[in-house]
């Protein structure tokens, strides 16, 4: 293959790579809601991160973030994750009629929104991040989909709504409200969930942690095996060489 095929195939590659990595800039640009372990099913518990990026120029920062749940969802608690930096607060409303989950359960109030608070010194500048965890059920059994409409006030008092719904050709909007799809409910799923669920936050990585660190051991325990048997051949083989030498010559 010539070196001008090498030079072109390199240069798509490089190319591919960058638009990838544009994209990547692009959709993290968003708020989004997103799920680290198994999806939530209708009826169970729900563990979600949310995920705000701080997009406007310095010196403005992000110093609130409020989500909104939908009262009709019914979700009756919400436990959140303390972030260094900032209070959170629930709000619950009382509903006009009381919705009825599929253990029996009556809720008469439920959770509309979030609020997450910047302490003074730890807002988020424009290259900064920050996730806001959260724990809650039960999830309603009658949608597919759960959306959070978010909204993000900085610091020159600017609040930005992503609270566009997508539209049916599937092209995103500009501010979309960030969603999560919903599983279907399995048989013998119930208030066991709760427990899976409580811990949200952090169990995803001591997970991943523990993934990795038995693949290591076992990596580990194959190459010393490996590393062994190539200790024992080449032993073997130095002895046979030696024989092989020693026996033409006879006793030197």
């Amino acid at each position: 293959m010539s070196q001008h095929v090498f030079k072109r195939a390199g240069f798509l590659a490089a190319t591919v790579g960058i638009a990838g990595l544009l994209g990547t800039g692009i959709a993290s640009a968003h708020v989004t809601a997103n799920v680290y372990g198994s999806q939530p099913t209708k009826g169970g518990y729900a563990a979600i991160v949310f995920r705000v990026p701080s997009e406007e120029k310095d010196p403005i920062t992000t110093t609130k973030v409020a989500v909104d749940f939908k009262a009709d969802y019914g979700i009756g608690s919400v436990r959140t994750k303390p972030v260094p930096g900032w209070t959170a607060q629930v709000t619950k409303s009382k509903l006009p009629t009381p919705i009825t989950k599929d253990n029996g359960t009556q809720i008469t109030e439920a959770v509309t929104s979030v609020t997450w608070t910047a302490q003074p010194g730890s807002e988020l500048k424009a290259t900064d991040y920050q996730e806001f965890s959260v724990s809650f059920g039960p999830l309603p059994t009658t949608v597919d989909e759960v959306e959070f409409p978010a909204h993000q006030t900085y610091s020159d008092g600017k609040v930005v709504d992503w609270n566009q719904p997508t539209p049916a050709n599937g092209e995103e909007p500009e501010h979309p409200t960030p969603s999560v799809k919903l599983a279907a409910k399995a048989a013998g799923d119930g208030d066991g969930d709760h427990a899976a669920m409580v811990a949200t936050t952090g169990e995803h990585t001591e997970a991943t942690a523990a993934t990795s660190d038995n693949t290591a051991r076992w990596l580990g325990g194959a190459g010393l095996l490996v590393g062994a048997i190539g200790l024992g051949v080449g032993a073997g083989a130095t002895i046979r060489a030696r024989k092989a030498t020693a026996k033409p010559g006879g006793n030197s």
